[in-house]
């Protein structure tokens, strides 16, 4: 018997199946989300990878941003408890998760059990998100991928006073028309997303161990960035961009067992 968790965010599409073991026996990310066809190729595309079909898998549980439009899922359940099983089911000595998502940046609390006790969640604006990151790639002719690579080349951080996604990219364009250096700036985007996130984790405390989650925990240079801000070391999950959807694999297998 096999369980599927599907992360539909903002930006992207991730499926985890697991099974009795809790074993993970595929998974599929695809860069498209919510609004788009990327629940149907991911789901395609894990199908082929797999050689599963639909009739395997016992249960599904969708999170994530667009988790209320899979109509097809067996469960729909919130992407902070999602974050909080998957991050506890691979370290479970992390108590503070950071999860820097597309639209919006949460910090969980958890206990030694793996339950929640406390969060807050940014969600107003694009600043200190992974949409904010995907404007200023875009002014600096960047492919995220590139990111922790260019910014690693910065001889000196040149601060981004505005937090307004609108703004920075106004002044990001305008210190580039100044001759700065990329990697420069590059920086400054990335201290500014930092000091922004640290915000937010400082609301609730900071209580180690500090996992980073998301596609942006991808980018090693806002995990540097971010360890200077908040003055301790990040432990990343491998894959960090799937662990919402294992979370809601794991939801899919106690609600099985709760039958």
């Amino acid at each position: 018997m096999y369980f599927l968790g599907i992360d539909i965010g903002s930006s992207s599409t991730k499926l985890i199946a697991i099974d009795e073991g809790k074993n993970i026996v595929g998974r599929t990310v695809v860069q498209l989300g919510t609004g788009t066809n990327g629940v149907s190729r991911a789901l395609n595309m894990f199908y082929t990878d797999t050689g599963l079909k639909r009739d395997d898998i016992v249960m599904v549980v969708a999170t994530g941003y667009g988790r209320l439009t899979f109509s097809s899922a067996d469960y729909q359940i919130s992407e902070i408890s999602c974050h909080a099983k998957g991050v506890h089911h691979v370290l479970p000595d992390v108590r503070t998760i950071i999860d820097i998502g597309g639209q919006d940046t949460k910090v969980i609390h958890n206990n030694d059990t793996g339950g929640i006790q406390h969060f807050v969640m940014n969600d107003k604006c694009a600043a200190g998100t992974g949409r904010f990151l995907d404007v200023m790639s875009k002014v600096l002719d960047l492919t995220l991928t590139q990111l922790g690579e260019v910014d690693a080349k910065a001889e000196h951080i040149l601060p981004i006073s505005n937090t307004c996604a609108v703004f920075a990219e106004s002044e990001v364009i305008s210190k580039l028309a100044e001759g700065h250096p990329i990697p420069d700036i590059l920086a400054g985007i990335h201290q500014s997303v930092s000091k922004r996130v640290a915000g937010l984790v400082r609301n609730i405390g900071v209580h180690p161990d500090v996992a980073l989650t998301g596609g942006v925990a991808q980018n090693s240079g806002i995990i540097r960035s971010l360890e200077k801000e908040l003055k301790c070391n990040l432990r990343i999950p491998i894959d960090p961009q799937i662990t919402g959807a294992l979370g809601a694999a794991l939801f899919a297998l106690d609600k099985h067992q709760s039958l």
